[in-house]
């Protein structure tokens, strides 16, 4: 029971934590500063044409910040597409990033998207197995029910640890090899911001080892109402 405790516990912690650590650097930097040249979805306009990436649209989503390889959009969310803050830009530049991956053909990203479909399809089989464990369990008798949930767990937890594993290079190489040196070559930053869009760059790369983790509690909670 205690060891229990335990595992619930780091799990709990390693799936809060990063969210909540993303969401406070996000934060603090979101504030109106009217001493930036625009929003964060002008300044990403601007950012594209200066790299000759002027077929790339820059929309308003209410589906996260993301760049979309398929249908070449640098999407942003209401605040940073309309806001005027520190965040607004160095988000803006991060998903550009994405999009320089994209232009230049960079393989960790084709490879990621890849991933992302599979990764979406071995979810949805596992959860099926995890769901037809008990009445398995019901119709055969047999603890071989408890080795399907096992392994559909493991299943989900493997591919949802392989993709952010491939992410998460991806997103330090769209935040710190393109989106600092374009928001430095741009002149868009004061010296003086610098250090905070680099705390803000981090946070947008390592959101993902926050969905990780989140992943990772979804599992335990699917384990944990099973047995119950």
């Amino acid at each position: 029971m205690v060891i229990a405790l335990i595992f619930l516990a780091a799990i709990l912690a390693m799936a809060f934590l990063p969210q909540m650590w993303v969401q406070r650097v996000i934060a603090a930097h979101a504030g109106d500063r009217p001493d930036l040249p625009g929003t964060g979805g002008s300044m990403a306009r601007d950012m594209l044409d200066r790299l000759g990436l002027t077929s790339v649209a820059v929309e308003q989503t209410d589906q996260g910040d993301h760049y979309d390889p398929e249908a070449k959009a640098v999407r942003l969310s209401k605040e940073n597409y309309g806001g005027r803050s520190l965040t607004a830009l160095v988000i803006a530049a991060h998903e550009i990033g994405h999009a320089m991956q994209d232009a230049t053909s960079y393989g960790p990203l084709a490879a990621r998207q890849r991933l992302a479909r599979q990764a979406t399809r071995a979810q949805q089989l596992g959860t099926v197995l995890m769901l037809a464990s008990p009445l398995l369990f019901i119709l055969m008798k047999s603890p071989v029910a408890i080795l399907i949930e096992v392994v559909a767990a493991l299943f989900i937890m493997s591919f949802a640890i392989l993709i952010h594993a491939v992410t998460l290079p991806v997103e330090l190489d769209a935040s710190f090899r393109r989106a600092m040196p374009l928001l430095e070559a741009t002149k868009l930053l004061r010296p003086e911001d610098q250090p905070a869009a680099k705390r803000i760059l981090r946070a947008a790369a390592f959101t993902y080892v926050a969905a990780a983790a989140m992943t990772l509690l979804d599992v335990a909670r699917w384990m944990r109402v099973l047995r119950m």
